[in-house]
């Protein structure tokens, strides 16, 4: 991973809209990690205990907007921790937005100490989320929030 740090730095540097960053950077992980099949940004609504979907790049998906507590992305809404599932299948609180997926891993975005948001990933092999996609997509969590 750490291969698109400098790509994703000078993404983040550019001067175009956060919104085309942020679906540049979607991009860059969808098409270049092997094992992400779909990569989005989903953010808190507004004074609403949803999130709304943002930039994203693989599939379209039904889930535009999340209850909190709902799937893995509403339920790291509420813990505020990062959510890995091996395997989607033995997950009882899981929103099925492909039946091709079977991983996924979802990691908040803090912005002076709130979550504002995270980053939702999901791979069509079971347990393939690595201890290194973990600690890459923790450090670009706290990179993104330098931008909002």
């Amino acid at each position: 991973m750490k291969q698109f740090e400098r790509r994703i730095d000078t993404i983040l540097q550019s001067e175009k809209s956060t919104n085309d960053k942020l679906q540049l950077i979607c991009q860059l992980l969808h098409d270049e990690v092997t094992h992400y099949n779909w990569v989005g940004f989903y953010f808190k609504n507004g004074d609403k205990n949803e999130l709304k979907l943002g930039p994203y790049s693989g599939a379209a998906t039904d889930h535009v907007l999340i209850p909190y507590g709902k799937g893995i992305c509403g339920q790291v809404a509420e813990s505020n921790q990062t959510f890995v599932v091996q395997d989607v299948t033995a997950e009882d609180n899981y929103l099925a937005c492909s039946t091709e997926t079977q991983a996924e891993i979802v990691v908040p975005l803090f912005k002076n100490g709130e979550n504002i948001g995270q980053i939702d990933i999901d791979s069509h092999y079971k347990d393939s989320i690595t201890q290194e996609d973990h600690e890459f997509l923790e450090e670009l969590m706290q990179k993104v929030a330098d931008i909002l």
